[in-house]
């Protein structure tokens, strides 16, 4: 069989839309391979690192909660394991158990902007959810309602939607009462059947057909699916602490990005995220959750990243169903925080962002100045795995015009709801004062 040479392609897309932050596209074809993939993060860092050192170790949890409006509880709960970890404190009771309901609040509104606002207009054929909510007005409609369910949880435990307030290193400033928590149970069953009724939207849409043998990283609880704590596992054995992160991980600097690019010391890449906790912790979903995703589609395991969608409205399940149960079981605490008193260690700590795995490092020196810091978010580590996608689906479908494929391309960018702006913080900030 003879094959008819292909001309050579560029796709290019200078500003991605319908993703946070500032980031381009740019893939090369020649005779129908691809030779060149770039996800060009261009959004100016913002030395989060450099200008933690120095600040008290009571710092970090405000500051880092700057790094994104959508994820701020991520960096928060990241942020307050970390130099718990260091101080030798542990968090338990119904402290933990309000973190985890403050980080649903987050997966809620987080995932929910996605799915309907950020990536439901690919699989409908709408340039934008403005667009969609022309003929999809109810959708639509559903979509910001959940959402603001889920903002209005932020604000019931950490004072405000968009970079909490109430958190604290130890717990929280100020604990709701039982009966706050009762008052919105209400809200929280009309968020579960709205998270529902997601699902069964994004189960009927059409996917491509992109199956990836993925490395997946998320963590790993004995008991719940994961979100505040666990090991760091991957479907190729690895099963670490927080502690041993940087034995195993490695970023490196790649020219066209500001965001360091992350894989295995081995030099494999790795996928983060909700189709990396699905595929290693679904059994640990509740029955109903677990039930909603079997019928939508998900068999315990996806490697399409197309079908991400599916997995987040899952997630979303999941989130209001954990959020009741915190509620129903919810006993005040005896105090607000517990006393964590500063020490020279070095702490890690890591929690599932909606994004992926967030870890983060501080060094504190005997006064609980912070002395050294590290952040390595969702999106840096998937910037690699991000690359490869592009690179073997434009190969698997160069039949399409070229507009069709950059929308296509685009769209499998979308598949990972990048946060560009969380990435983009690594440079070392150096000042001399000669």
């Amino acid at each position: 069989m003879t094959h008819r040479a292909q001309p050579s392609r560029t796709l290019e897309v200078g500003a991605l839309a319908r993703v946070e932050g500032e980031g381009a596209m740019y893939v090369q074809t020649t005779d129908g391979r691809v030779t060149d993939v770039q996800l060009r993060i261009y959004e100016p860092p913002r030395f989060f690192e450099a200008f933690l050192r120095g600040r008290r170790f009571t710092e970090p949890v405000d500051i880092t909660a700057r790094i994104c409006g959508i994820c701020p509880v991520a960096y928060q709960m990241s942020a307050c394991r970390a130099i718990e970890d260091a101080c030798g404190v542990e968090v338990d009771g119904p402290l933990r158990d309000l973190r985890r309901l403050l980080y649903f609040g987050e997966w809620i509104e987080s995932h929910t902007l996605h799915v309907y606002m950020l990536h439901a207009p690919d699989f409908l054929g709408y340039e934008s959810a403005i667009e969609m909510a022309k003929d999809h007005r109810e959708t639509v409609e559903k979509g910001l309602e959940l959402k603001r369910i889920g903002n209005e949880l932020l604000e019931l435990i950490g004072g405000r939607a968009v970079h909490p307030i109430n958190v604290r290193v130890g717990g929280f400033y100020r604990v709701p009462s039982r009966r706050e928590l009762r008052a919105f149970r209400g809200r929280m069953e009309r968020a579960r059947d709205l998270a529902l009724e997601t699902i069964q939207l994004v189960a009927g849409f059409d996917f491509p057909d992109f199956e990836q043998d993925y490395i997946f990283v998320a963590l790993r609880h004995p008991t719940e699916y994961p979100i505040l704590d666990g090991r760091l596992v991957s479907n190729r054995g690895l099963d670490i602490t927080a502690g041993e992160f940087d034995d195993h991980f490695i970023e490196e600097h790649l020219a066209h990005s500001t965001a360091l690019h992350a894989h295995l010391l081995d030099g494999n890449h790795y996928f983060v995220g909700p189709l990396a906790r699905y595929n290693l912790n679904a059994d640990h979903l509740p029955a109903p959750v677990a039930e909603a995703a079997v019928e939508a589609g998900l068999d315990g395991s996806c490697n399409n990243p197309f079908r991400s969608i599916i997995v987040r409205a899952v997630e979303v399940l999941y989130a209001c169903h954990g959020a009741l149960e915190v509620i129903d079981g919810y006993e005040e605490p005896d105090r607000p925080a517990v006393e964590v008193d500063a020490v020279a260690a070095t702490g890690h700590g890591f929690t599932e962002a909606p994004r992926g795995i967030l870890y983060h490092r501080y060094s504190l020196d005997g006064e609980g100045v912070i002395t050294d810091a590290r952040i390595v978010p969702p999106t840096s580590q998937n910037q690699a795995t991000i690359e490869h996608d592009l690179w073997h689906f434009v190969e698997s479908h160069l039949e399409l015009d070229q507009d069709a494929l950059t929308r296509s391309c685009e769209q499998a960018i979308r598949n990972y709801d990048p946060c560009i702006s969380c990435s983009a913080h690594f440079l070392d900030l150096v000042v001399d004062h000669r």
